[in-house]
């Protein structure tokens, strides 16, 4: 520090004063170790002007030029207090402007005053370095140099005095006189002023009222612009150059004006500052003003361009610059359209000058070239139009994005809606897992789904996408004690999400090789609880490595509750849906016979919603001399309750099918039976037998539809006949409606749900169905079922109103030469002349081995007819699979077995008629009754 004082010390004498600050400054900066430093004095107007800077560029000093005294500054506090003052960082901020502030770096300001004759002139500040503030040692050599300081200003020459003492100049006060140049003088020693008329009228002052006095005038100007018009006052007087400044006058009715004041200084033979001499004018705005609107408007962000009328660019600025690809110099006088980058844009043109012809618009364009977007705005003035230009690229991107979020939201929590009504309706296991692979799958890009069910302490597969039936088998059945993703989500009861085979890898490595085998990357393990019982797990994959959102796993945790609630339901409908099944099996037929008679082939489908069991049952029971009976019937709705009246009345038509009654007796029967169930039991039937020997079709029906006949010529035919209520509310007696069908035709049997439902009326169904039937009818049986169900039902079998059943046969009829009858007379010789009749046409058929039980037969029943019943008598064989023999009579009495003692002349008759048959009966014709017998044909070798 010494060394530096001596150093000062050997300044010479005399030296001006800005090289005494410029020295002083150097040395304490340097021994402080400070980043820099600022010599100010004081001006008028209580203002320190700075006059010296060391170390500090012009962005950080511009806002220091004029500092008040009365502010807190280092600089100000220093001068106010007579004293050293020491300013942190914290309170410079806060003192200084926000955008000055900020650009100082983290340190303070330490200021000593520069004391006068008289009073305080000034201060001396340094911006402190990492040291902070100074230590007591450093501000005494501050003190020191300080002192230098005031000596050297002493000796130095006369500088450019301050305003204030240059008003004071008795040298200024005899030299200056007034004179009148131009609009205003101003004697800068006594501050008198004079204006002409024109100045007085711009400045809005009455001359009689008027002070001329430059302190008057001063106390008009805007107080914000006192300390910049003096600094300019100042400086002229100081440099002796041009004074030039604008600045705010407060007008009678207290508002302001802007004013554009321009002067020069005139000196003395001396060379002393005499007088200034110059003229204002008002202007709209200040010059200062202009040129940062203009500044502004070059390196604003958003493009701006300026055309004229024909659309011709007169002003362009940096960014509008960038966008077109052009500088300046070639955007100016072209017009818009001539660019090559806005030629790209083939309908700018036309949407610009729409836009422009009338209020300001906006749209949004792309530069094909650069591929960024730009809202364009457009704003007409009088002499051309403004056109802005905002970069909206990201902003786009970023509503894009929105956007697709919000799309892809919305699309999930549709297809979570979707899924919640299709768990609503889904009955089975099956039904869950493919509504949660039709949609949880889409919605989160994966490509995999397992769903397992507990079963002991073992997991098994209830449903699968996506996987090889390989990898399948190996995860069926997997154990408890086994270390898995699947089992660990169970035991804990949280979701467990894996993001990449080789997290999966490190957390279950007795397992690595699983994802390679499964072909996936990354998992969500879901436990499924319902009603606080642990059903399984729901694992969905996904080909690729993939880390779920915080909301994704969020909403698979939520749908993981609503899947678990349909398995629920499902496991309990697939365990009832089983015994269903197992019921329904048990009350419709399990094989349909094969008859000489027909070839048949049935179907069963029940109603798309409930048990899978219902009324409809169909039915075809052999007779006697080879007739059949064909039944279809359908109990009014389906369930439970249903099938259970359905078998017991296919038991009842079983009964009295037996009885060789009559279709109509046979209605009449089961309507009664319906009756006693209760009045809301109802159902319809139709009943026919057919008789291949006569191929006569003889049905009724009550309440049900008609059966279809096709011939084997494809012609189709629905019997107009009326149908009788159904049973239930039935009166009998029923109609009996007599068909002779050609050899070959089809009889077709149906229930209403297979041809009427909610969108279909009956006689639409039934044309639809004569069409597929009169085209399919030279198929197979099961195919002929399988056409008329593809177009007659919904192909989802979800959607089947009513229970559907449908049962068709093929009639056989038994060939002439297989059937021989003969008229026996009402005499003992009948039995005679049945048994030459029996032997001659059994040695015709080739069948001799049958002829001595035959005669036995024929002989014994012939012989009951004549002893106890009446004529006429007729004899009739058979051949079809088994050899029947028929005896005929005029009687209503029906012959049974009887017991007999040992002492009984007669009564066992019948029972070598049943020893010698495979089964025998008696059935009532329309003249009085058959006695029939069967025999099994010898086998052929």
């Amino acid at each position: 520090m010494k060394a530096r004082l001596k150093l000062l010390a050997a300044t010479d004498a005399g030296a001006a004063e800005n090289e005494v600050f410029r020295l002083a400054l150097h040395h304490v900066v340097a021994e402080l170790g400070a980043l820099g430093g600022m010599v100010h004095l004081s001006g008028p107007m209580s203002a320190l002007r700075l006059v010296s800077a060391n170390g500090l560029p012009p962005v950080l000093t511009r806002a220091w030029e004029i500092v008040g005294q009365e502010g807190t500054t280092a600089p100000a506090l220093a001068v106010r207090q007579g004293s050293p003052a020491w300013v942190p960082i914290a309170r410079l901020e806060s003192s200084t402007s926000k955008s000055s502030a900020s650009a100082w770096p983290d340190t303070g300001m330490a200021a000593v005053p520069i004391s006068g004759e008289i009073r305080t002139v000034g201060a001396l500040t340094l911006l402190t370095g990492d040291g902070g503030e100074p230590t007591g040692e450093q501000w005494d050599f501050l003190r020191s140099v300080m002192a230098w300081i005031e000596e050297r200003m002493g000796q130095a020459l006369p500088p450019a005095r301050p305003l204030q003492e240059l008003w004071r100049s008795a040298r200024v006060r005899e030299a200056l006189k007034e004179v009148q140049v131009g609009s205003w003088v101003w004697n800068i020693q006594s501050g008198e002023l004079h204006w002409n008329e024109a100045t007085m009228a711009l400045y809005d002052v009455d001359p009689a009222q008027f002070v001329p006095r430059i302190e008057t005038f001063m106390k008009a100007v805007h107080p914000d612009d006192v300390p910049f018009m003096l600094a300019a006052v100042q400086k002229s007087i100081h440099d002796h150059t041009l004074y030039e400044a604008e600045f705010r006058v407060r007008l009678q009715d207290g508002t302001y004006r802007w004013t554009h004041s321009r002067g020069k200084v005139v000196l003395d033979d001396e060379g002393e500052p005499l007088r200034m001499i110059g003229g204002a004018w008002g202007v709209d705005e200040p010059t200062s003003a202009r040129n940062a609107l203009a500044r502004a408007l070059r390196h604003m962000s958003d493009g701006f361009l300026s055309v004229d009328g024909d659309w011709r660019i007169v002003y362009a600025n940096l960014e509008a610059e960038r966008t077109l690809g052009s500088s300046e110099q070639e955007l100016l006088g072209r017009v818009l359209w001539e660019l090559p980058r806005v030629r790209q844009l083939h309908d700018l043109e036309d949407r610009c000058r729409n836009a422009s012809a009338s209020l300001p618009a906006g749209f949004d364009i792309r530069i094909p070239s650069t591929g960024r977007f730009y809202h364009l705005r457009l704003v007409p003035v009088p002499d051309g139009t403004i056109c802005y230009f905002t970069d909206v690229t990201e902003k786009r991107q970023h509503d894009a994005e929105r956007e697709a979020a919000e799309h892809a939201a919305a699309e999930r929590s549709a297809r979570i809606a979707e899924l919640t009504t299709a768990l609503a309706k889904a009955t089975t296991s099956r039904d869950v897992v493919d509504a949660v692979a039709r949609r949880v799958l889409p919605p989160f890009g994966a490509v995999g789904l397992v769903m397992q069910a507990i079963e002991g302490d073992r997991v098994y597969n209830v449903g699968a996408v996506g996987y090889p039936q390989e990898f399948l088998d190996r995860l069926n059945g997997s154990p408890f004690h086994e270390a898995t993703p699947v089992w660990d989500s169970l035991l804990s009861g949280t979701p467990v999400f894996i993001s990449s085979a080789e997290e999966y890898a490190a957390r279950y490595p007795g397992r690595a090789d699983l994802p390679h085998k499964a072909g996936k990357e990354s998992w969500a393990f879901l436990p499924l609880t319902a009603s606080g019982r642990l059903l399984g797990a729901c694992v969905i994959s996904f080909d690729h490595p993939r880390r779920l959102t915080g909301e994704e796993r969020t909403l698979l945790t939520a749908i993981s509750g609503l899947v678990a609630q349909g398995l629920d339901r499902a496991r309990l409908y697939d365990s009832e849906h089983t015994r269903a099944q197992e019921l329904q099996r048990a009350l419709l037929p399990r094989a349909l016979p094969a008859l000489p008679a027909c070839t048949p082939a049935a179907r069963y489908l029940p109603a798309g919603h409930g048990m899978e069991v219902g009324g409809d049952w169909y039915d075809i029971i052999p007779l006697s001399a080879d007739q059949v009976a064909l039944v279809v019937g359908d109990v009014m709705g389906h369930g439970l309750s249903e099938a259970a009246t359905m078998g017991r009345l296919r038991t009842a038509v079983h009964t009295l099918a037996d009885l060789e009654l009559s279709p109509d007796e046979i209605l009449s029967r089961l309507n009664d039976i319906v009756s006693g169930l209760g009045d809301d039991s109802y159902a319809t039937c139709l009943y026919a037998i057919y008789d291949p020997t006569t191929r006569i079709c003889t049905f009724a029906r009550a309440g049900h539809p008609p059966p279809a006949v096709v011939h084997p010529d494809g012609s189709v035919l629905i019997s107009e006949s009326a149908p009788d209520p159904p049973l239930g509310v039935a009166r009998p007696p029923f109609e009996t409606t007599q068909l002779t069908l050609p050899d070959g035709s089809l009889f077709v049997l149906y229930t209403d749900g297979l041809i009427e439902s909610s969108q279909r009326d009956i006689d639409d169904g039934l044309t639809l169905l004569t069409g597929l039937l009169g085209t399919a009818h030279t198929s197979g049986l099961d195919r002929i079922c399988d056409t008329l169900i593809a177009g007659l039902l919904p192909a989802d079998q979800q959607d089947i109103d009513d229970d559907a059943t449908l049962l068709v046969a093929r009639l056989h009829a038994l060939p002439a030469d297989r059937i021989a009858s003969w008229a026996l007379p009402e005499a003992p010789q009948a039995a005679g002349e049945a048994r030459k009749h029996v032997r001659e046409q059994l040695s015709a058929w080739k069948l001799d081995d049958l002829t001595m039980s035959t005669e036995l037969l024929a002989s014994e029943l012939v012989g009951n007819v004549v002893r106890h019943a009446k004529g006429p008598v007729q004899l009739r064989l058979l051949r079809s699979a088994d050899l029947i023999c028929e005896v005929s009579d005029g009687s209503l009495t029906t012959p049974r077995i009887r017991r007999t003692t040992e002492t009984d002349e007669g009564g066992r008759g019948l029972q070598l008629v049943a020893a010698l048959s495979k089964r025998w009966g008696t059935r009532f014709t329309a003249t009085g009754k058959c006695i029939w017998t069967e025999q099994a044909l010898p086998a052929v070798p």
